[in-house]
């Protein structure tokens, strides 16, 4: 498996989001065997996400998500790009 190069700065940042994917899971009293189960991967990679390993794919993090209700937070990840939208305007002035 290719190892991620990920910026301590931004790694933290995954870390973070692992915590608290953890978390949700948690609260809502659900184990890791059942997450895992029902979003259909490996507890091994449940445990990844949790950790916010870069190397897990996207998809398994919106199953997560998805298992947890938390699905629409995956939006705010490809939110409106106003900083896009202001230097294209810029561009058309």
């Amino acid at each position: 498996m290719r190892k991620h190069l990920v910026l301590p700065k931004y790694k933290m940042l995954l870390e973070k989001m692992g915590e608290n994917i953890k978390l949700a899971r948690r609260r809502r009293k659900l184990t890791s065997i059942q997450v895992a189960e029902r979003a259909g991967i490996a507890r091994s990679t449940l445990y990844l996400v949790e950790k916010g390993d870069p190397g897990v794919a996207i998809g398994a993090y919106f199953n997560v998500l998805r298992i947890l209700s938390l699905q629409d937070d995956f939006l705010k990840l490809a939110a409106d790009d106003e900083f896009g939208r202001k230097l294209q305007d810029l561009e058309l002035l």
